[in-house]
């Protein structure tokens, strides 16, 4: 079973925008930090708070040559995310084929039982009441005139 913490880290990592940008970036190759976060028109203080939150998670790693920070993708943990998610995909999958089973059985058993079509009208104005009763007419939506001012 997945420890729950290092779980808990991956998807609280996952489930911001910029982050998961950040991974899919990572995902064609190792960049430098600058690289990384010149699509984000954020500050590089506010981006380095990402890349911790991504390392400390374990989804990469950070070295350092000279001046030059570079972030490899590192998956171990996001597979272990998808193992634990792959279980629900099992179940919900079942779930799901069983809703569509029921509601194919429903829809095959409301076709049976329905009434006949009435034929349809060739006349473009929608068909007159058969009924012999009358409705009452709307009542008025203002009252009569009020007083006017003498000028």
């Amino acid at each position: 079973m997945v420890h729950s913490d290092a779980l808990d880290a991956v998807f609280a990592a996952l489930s911001d925008p910029t982050r998961r940008s950040v991974l899919e970036a990572l995902g064609e190759g190792g960049l430098s930090v600058t690289e990384l976060a010149e699509p984000h028109g954020m500050s590089l203080t506010g981006f380095m708070k990402h890349l911790r939150v991504l390392e400390s998670a374990g989804l990469i790693s950070r070295t350092k040559a000279g001046r030059v920070v570079r972030c490899e993708l590192s998956a171990g943990p996001m597979q272990e995310a998808a193992v634990w998610l792959s279980r629900y995909e099992k179940f919900w999958t079942g779930r799901l084929d069983a809703l569509a089973r029921f509601l194919y059985h429903q829809e095959d058993t409301e076709w049976r039982n329905l009434p006949p079509a009435p034929p349809p009208t060739s006349s473009p104005i929608a068909p007159r009441s058969r009924s012999a009763g009358t409705s009452a007419s709307a009542p008025p939506k203002s009252g009569a005139r009020g007083p006017t001012r003498k000028r």
